[in-house]
């Protein structure tokens, strides 16, 4: 879905096409194709590019993202790379600032963001509105896992944690689950998740992980993830997978300390990369990567800073094309051994194409100076940067991303689809 910018690009390039300037009939990405049934897990119906083939001898491809990624300034393009927490229940004079100013690309709510559905329905439309004039949608995103992990109002009815779901080991209840907390997000307005969880909980003494995973089994998490990520996807929700390379064997919780990972490139492949390998060819749409240190792969960053990880690995070795977010930068594992402008930077410069600033404005200010910075001073060239605003408008526009205001759900109705899943299990 192409805003007023895109729009105007377009029509000038289909209008050269008519007068005979241009010898193409169109090249933006289409829609996404909802699924209509739970696929097997060996089959990927997940939304992705297909584009029309030019015609005639001398045709080049028109690209009304390309065009507006290219006539964006610095400093909305930057924002775009952005998602943030805010503070309160309420729009504030700071939420519009970073909305109307820094030109922000998302939004993530935490708890203490929503205190019940008809407040955060009014947050959601307060927000959508701020962004009227933007010609890119914002991603307005939660961490909705089920389990102990919800952010949603409490007056929905909780699924379960993907632990329960791994003991029943159904693909099925899997893609359920996921296509109904699709369903709620979409209900109040949001179109992003962070979820599923892929790692896989291989150390019993996990802080973070826990009954967060599918199992302690690779075949599992790897069959009920990608089943859960479809089901997220068949509602137009955007899921993103996490904590790649994986968060399972982990002693300390990044979100206090920087967790090291002893474990070798080797083990990895056969264990802890293969939920988010097995993701790739499934069409993931993102990959959000952890904070953890792996000694073995990379002595001088963590994953979330690394482009042994996230380029080499992630990116060639894995092929992966869709978008790389780093994990919430102002988390333990960050801030006591970084500069948080000084981790953006490097995380941008390793791969990552949004850097995720969950709380305190003045953050998110020092990251919009020191990306810009090291945009001016080409620590980071505006090649990586065109590259990264294109993935991100590219999937917003395949999920046909809108700023459109949205009424009060129906809680009852949807706690009733809870209650007709659950009866399955």
């Amino acid at each position: 879905m192409m805003r007023p910018l895109g729009l105007m690009l377009y029509a000038a390039l289909v209008t050269a096409a008519l007068t005979g300037c241009v010898h193409q009939s169109g090249g933006s990405e289409p829609a996404a194709s909802p699924h209509t049934a739970a696929p097997s897990p060996a089959v990927s119906s997940a939304p992705g590019p297909t584009g029309a083939a030019p015609s005639g001898p001398s045709a080049s491809p028109v690209d009304p993202i390309a065009d507006q990624v290219e006539a964006m300034t610095l400093s909305q393009k930057i924002g775009q790379m952005l998602i943030a927490g805010i503070d309160g229940t309420e729009d504030s004079e700071q939420t519009r600032r970073l909305i109307q100013s820094d030109r922000i690309g998302g939004i993530i709510f935490y708890k203490n963001n929503i205190q019940n559905t008809v407040q955060f329905v009014q947050l959601v439309n307060a927000l959508k509105r701020d962004n009227e004039g933007n010609p890119v949608p914002l991603w307005l995103s939660v961490d909705e896992e089920g389990g102990r992990v919800t952010r949603l109002p409490d007056e929905l009815q909780k699924t379960p944690s993907n632990q329960v779901i791994g003991q029943m080991n159904r693909p099925q209840l899997a893609y359920d689950i996921g296509s109904l907390l699709g369903k709620e997000l979409k209900a109040f307005g949001l179109n992003m998740d962070f979820a599923p969880v892929l790692d896989i909980n291989s150390n019993p003494k996990n802080p973070v992980i826990g009954d967060r995973s599918f199992g302690n089994n690779a075949s599992i998490v790897t069959k009920l993830g990608i089943q859960a990520m479809k089901g997220l996807q068949a509602e137009q929700v955007i899921p993103v997978v996490k904590h790649f390379p994986g968060h399972g064997d982990t002693s300390v919780d990044s979100h206090v300390g920087l967790p090291v990972v002893l474990n070798s490139l080797d083990r990895l492949r056969k264990l802890e990369f293969v939920p988010f390998a097995e993701a790739v060819k499934e069409k993931a749409d993102a990959v959000m990567v952890a904070h953890i240190l792996l000694p073995k792969v990379d002595a001088d960053y963590p994953a979330s800073m690394s482009g042994k990880i996230m380029t080499d690995l992630l990116r060639k070795e894995m092929g992966f094309e869709g978008v790389i977010m780093t994990d919430d930068m102002t988390m333990g594992a960050i801030v006591k051994n970084y500069t948080i402008g000084e981790a953006a930077v490097q995380a941008v410069s390793a791969g990552a194409n949004v850097i995720m600033v969950g709380h305190e404005y003045s953050n998110v200010e020092t990251v919009v100076q020191e990306l810009t910075r090291a945009v001016e001073d080409k620590r980071i060239s505006m090649n990586a940067i065109d590259e990264s605003v294109t993935r991100i408008i590219r999937l917003k526009d395949r999920y046909h991303l809108e700023d459109q205001q949205i009424a009060v759900p129906k809680v009852s109705e949807l706690n009733a689809q809870v209650k007709v899943i659950l009866k399955k299990k």
